[in-house]
């Protein structure tokens, strides 16, 4: 097991010590195998880095660290100077095609399954403008870069809702890039800075820390600075690229990293090439869905399995400014978990459209498992799409998001417990077969079946396909939530997504069958095979819910309490501390609801598969979002937090 070191001051030539490092990250990770650490030294790496090797084992890794006390950034962008002044105020610089290689930015479009043009203008490129480490805009021509005008709104395309644009200072901040067959020519509005007197840069490389070959496994990158990458458009029916990721291997370890200005997605556990790639946009013969469903068992033939793929670790990362995803992934995802990341300004600066973004949007999120992170300031928080299965998304904290968690055409079982979610519309629920447990429900609550498209469903605990059914609804379970009301016509514009929502708390499900024997009572009199089936929405189980504010319970909910009296909720930041700002009425002790186990929330209805931990046992929903546990012979008031109390309190969250 040997310890290399790497300084800006070293050379590759070097033999790797601490006292003759090398000088490139790249060379150590050519160089270093299993069991082997390489110590980076404080500075700025211009570089891609491309392991050559993984590790063996969970044992046996291979570690990159940032040295202890030292920064380390590792950038894929490459400082630009000597521009020169327009007559008009715009700033030109020529840059030699020489210095992108095989990968022009500034030449690539962004493309790909499931991007939604914007026909009024030119299409989007990969490439981007830093001025002192803060990106800018694409605009469409010479002459937009003198004229472009400060945004400070923008209607969310998705949800309708009106959201401020991030750092409203850069939104004067403009570019547009000529691309010859020698050079490219980049002009730049600075908004009144002079490029010449501050550090602009500009990316030139697809990935910062990502292998092109596969199974390079059990590697673990801790410490550093990761920015400033060119990479592409990144849905599940195309290679997926990021920032930095494991590119289908697996045990990869991401932690206490800083990683931001991915033009797309910045941490990438997703799919490979072969199994497909982007062949609905380049052959236009078939659906993405239907290219979606055949990589699913592409990939079976190729290893999609846990003992070669997934098992990953995501954890106490800031992940912030990418145009897409703060973590993307289908299919290399399965038995991962990510936990502990702040994960902010996703998808805020709209110089793009697609239907495949969100902090973390995840397909195939078999056994994964999402814990104690906070999402705020992106387009969407979560979007688990297809095969949520096994998944557990517990005592996280959202806010300030367009939408908080969507799940999608997903057949669970899954578990949602312990969260909070203050963002206008709290949950999407498009799937079938979740259990909603303890959450604050701060916003408004969708339901909707999807009859227009099957998805897979598979063993437990396991990349097996059993089988694939369209979402009909139902089969949900929702214990011990406090929901809040709220005023759907304020907050959405017409004909977007905000009137297409069930409401504020459980009135949504009122039409739902309340027990398996009332649903079998609604197809026993038809003697078809299949055709009864059809358009009937499965049984929910809905019991020991608050409802404040206006919001609405199941009729005839068990256990319900309804409380009239002041409630807000709310989540703000005071300097590096987050609090939940929240008032509730009196007799909010009376919602007690007893502890919910996995053995309580009986079983996901197509897959026949229960509610149960990774290693098979019932799911235990135990912990609050405080780290609490709570004591199985007591009952808990509604909500993440076993001390929710009457009145307003002010409880710091981290």
């Amino acid at each position: 097991m040997t310890e290399y070191h790497v300084s800006t001051t070293g050379s590759d030539l070097n033999p790797g010590t601490a006292a003759e490092p090398f000088g490139t990250v790249n060379h150590a990770a050519q160089v270093a195998d299993a069991g082997d650490t390489v110590v980076v030294h404080e500075g700025t790496y211009r570089e891609w880095v491309r392991p050559a090797r993984g590790g063996r084992s969970d044992s046996r890794r291979i570690t990159y660290v940032a040295a202890e006390g030292e920064h380390v950034k590792i950038t894929g962008a490459e400082p630009v100077t000597q521009w020169e002044q327009e007559a008009d105020g715009v700033w030109r610089a020529e840059v030699p095609n020489s210095l992108f290689g095989e990968w022009n930015p500034f030449a690539e479009e962004l493309a790909g399954d499931w991007v939604v043009p914007d026909r009024t203008r030119p299409r989007t490129h990969l490439g981007d403008v830093y001025l002192n480490g803060s990106g800018s805009y694409e605009v469409g021509s010479r002459a937009a870069v003198a004229t472009v005008t400060e945004r400070t709104e923008i209607v969310d395309d998705w949800s309708g809702a009106v959201v401020p644009v991030v750092n409203v200072e850069q939104t004067r901040r403009a570019w547009y890039a000529e691309v010859g067959e020698r050079s490219t020519i980049i002009w730049a509005n600075f908004d009144g800075a002079n490029p010449n007197d501050e550090l602009v840069e500009i990316n030139v490389r697809r990935s910062v820390f990502y292998p092109t070959v596969h199974h390079r496994d059990y590697i673990t990158v801790r410490g550093f600075e990761l920015a400033q990458a060119a990479c592409p458009w990144t849905p599940p029916t195309a290679d997926q690229p990021g920032l930095i990721g494991p590119n289908w291997a697996k045990g990869w370890i991401v932690e206490d990293n800083e990683i931001h200005d991915a033009k797309c997605s910045a941490i990438s556990l997703g799919k490979e090439k072969t199994s497909g790639h982007n062949y609905s946009t380049e052959r236009g013969d078939k659906p993405g869905y239907q290219y979606q469903l055949e990589s699913v068992f592409s990939a079976r033939q190729i290893g999609w399995d846990a003992e070669h793929i997934g098992s990953h670790i995501v954890r106490n990362n800031e992940i912030y400014e990418c145009g897409q995803n703060g973590v993307v992934g289908h299919l290399g995802c399965v038995f991962s978990t990510i936990e502990n990341n702040h994960i902010h300004h996703i998808a805020h600066k709209r110089e793009f459209y697609g239907y495949e973004i969100g902090g973390i949007k995840l397909h195939a999120a078999l056994d994964v498992r999402i814990e104690g992170n906070r999402f705020h300031d992106c387009s969407l928080g979560t979007w688990l799409d297809w095969e949520t299965q096994g998944t557990r998304i517990t005592r996280n904290v959202y806010f300030d998001n367009a939408r908080d968690l969507f799940i999608e055409v997903s057949h669970g079982p899954y578990i949602v417990d312990h969260n909070v979610f203050a963002s206008p519309i709290s949950v999407d629920n498009m799937s079938q077969g979740g259990a909603y447990v303890n959450n604050i429900v701060g916003g408004a609550v969708r339901l909707e079946p999807v009859r227009d498209r099957s998805t897979p469903y598979h063993r437990p605990h396991s990349t097996q396909v059993s089988g694939f059914a369209v979402i009909e609804g139902g089969d949900d379970r929702w214990f011990g939530n406090l929901f809040f009301g709220g005023d759907l016509d304020a907050a959405y514009a017409p004909g977007s997504i905000g009137h297409h929502l069930a409401g504020y708390g459980m009135a949504g499900y009122a039409d739902y069958p309340a027990s398996l024997e009332e649903y079998r009572r609604l197809v026993e009199d038809d003697d078809s095979d299949h055709a009864r089936y059809m358009g009937r929405t499965r049984p929910v189980y809905v019991r020991n819910n608050a409802y404040v504010a206006d919001a609405l319970p199941r009729p005839g909910e068990e256990g319900a309490v309804v409380l009239s009296g002041d409630a807000s909720v709310a989540v703000t930041v005071d300097g590096g501390s987050g609090y939940l700002e929240i008032t509730l009425p009196a007799g909010i002790d009376a919602s007690a609801a007893p502890i919910t186990s996995g053995t309580d929330l009986g079983f996901a209805w197509l897959p026949d598969a229960d509610f149960e931990e990774r290693d098979g046992t019932p799911a235990r929903i135990d912990l609050d979002l405080a780290g609490a546990t709570k004591n199985a012979d007591d009952a808990y008031p509604a909500g993440p937090l076993a001390g929710l109390a009457s009145g307003t309190e002010r409880i710091q969250l981290w």
